[in-house]
């Protein structure tokens, strides 16, 4: 059986720093960061105060047919995503009613902040104290809420828990399901809110960084917290170009693995071991890559590890290396997603953005961060990591659309 190729026609950001493709796009490329004071909860207890928040999200504005009221902010981000990328990619959620629909979306911590209310709750009046509201908005499963709210029955709804790289599993989890012809379209991507467990669990280990995030510096003091949802629409290429879609990119390879070595640490062999695998997927050599688009957490031992990780598949012809989280934070599940939507808005404006807040390079990493300021560059093929707590690994490459 001849495998099927897949286009991405469309991009749904939902972000710190813009929500929409335009928003998105006219941010990444300037460089804008998406950091603030944290105003989820009152962080005036906490010695960091700042995080990477979604800002004037009203759930009213993008729900059809879920409540708002019985929808946990991740679901609604996801919603959102969703109907952003549809539209970017011309598609009316009403014409897939017939068609064979995956939803795929990862995430991290599920409906977070509903876990801080049940934990209030809980504190205040024990198990009685549970409302039914908040359980309800907690237990919903996300890709199963995204389908209820489009209005598609049939599509086949599947979350990934996948940690930080969960976004991309679900991307690679798309490629497969169209590539061997069970699904015609996939909406996949991830999505996960800000909430005070994750933001105080970064914290009392040391991982926030108390003023920015900045991946591969040498003064880089850790991560910043985010949030946010990046859904993008999978289609098999010749049902792309047969409609006379846009094609922003084709989706030409992904891999995943664990090293199951360390509850938070990298692997550099497993990671390095897991872009070999995408590059086999993909039929490609290291000689290819034009860019890579970083997991680039920000914190000490990770940057150093991802860079000793590129260096054993690139060697010395590494190529530019944009770590977006100094912009957007980290969303946790939705964050590979979300660089997915960014290095395939660098391949079509053949543009790399910066990794901002960077003021020298430390001699371990040894990368090109494009620092500061974006610039032009002839890209045909792009990379994107998501490295996730546990070992999990996920990497997808993105190629430039043929005319």
């Amino acid at each position: 059986m001849n495998e099927r190729r897949v286009a991405i026609t469309g991009l749904g950001p939902v972000s710190p720093i813009g929500t929409g493709r335009a928003a998105f796009e006219a941010a990444l490329l300037a460089g804008r960061s998406g950091q603030r004071t944290v105003t989820a909860f009152d962080p005036s207890g906490f010695q960091i105060r700042h995080g990477c928040e979604v800002p004037d999200f009203d759930p009213a504005a993008w729900l059809e047919r879920l409540d708002p009221a019985a929808t946990g902010r991740g679901a609604a981000f996801a919603v959102a995503a969703a109907r952003l990328a549809l539209a970017d990619a011309g598609l009316d959620p009403a014409d897939l009613r017939d068609e064979a629909v995956l939803i795929a979306l990862g995430t991290s911590d599920t409906e977070a902040q509903e876990e801080d209310r049940l934990a209030a709750e809980a504190a205040a009046a024990g198990p009685a104290g549970f409302t039914r509201a908040t359980a309800a908005r907690y237990t919903g499963g996300t890709a199963v809420q995204v389908a209820r709210d489009l209005a598609l029955p049939s599509a086949e709804p599947v979350d990934v828990s996948a940690a930080c790289a969960a976004g991309n599993h679900a991307i690679g989890h798309g490629l497969d399901a169209i590539r061997l012809g069970h699904a015609d379209i996939a909406l996949c991507g991830g999505a996960d809110s800000f909430s005070r467990r994750m933001f105080a669990s970064f914290h009392r280990v040391g991982t926030l960084a108390p003023d920015a995030c900045r991946p591969f510096d040498a003064d880089r003091a850790g991560t910043v917290v985010g949030e946010g949802a990046g859904v993008l629409v999978l289609e098999a290429l010749d049902r792309a170009r047969a409609r006379g879609a846009r094609i922003v990119g084709e989706l030409v390879g992904a891999a995943a693995n664990c090293d199951a070595r360390h509850p938070v640490a990298p692997d550099t062999a497993s990671v390095a071991e897991c872009v070999r695998l995408a590059h086999l997927d993909a039929d490609i050599t290291p000689d290819d890559v034009d860019a890579i688009f970083a997991h680039g957490t920000g914190t000490p031992v990770n940057d150093v590890n991802e860079a000793r990780s590129m260096r054993k598949v690139f060697g010395d012809r590494l190529p530019p290396v944009v770590a977006v989280k100094s912009m957007l934070g980290h969303a946790m599940g939705a964050s590979s997603a979300l660089g997915a939507i960014a290095a395939a808005v660098a391949l079509d404006a053949q543009f790399l953005p910066p990794t901002i807040n960077h003021r020298r390079t430390d001699p371990e990493c040894d990368v090109d961060c494009v620092p500061g300021t974006g610039r032009p560059a002839e890209l045909r093929v792009v990379e994107n990591h998501g490295f996730g707590f546990g070992g999990s690994n996920a990497v997808v490459l993105i190629a430039k659309a043929a005319a």
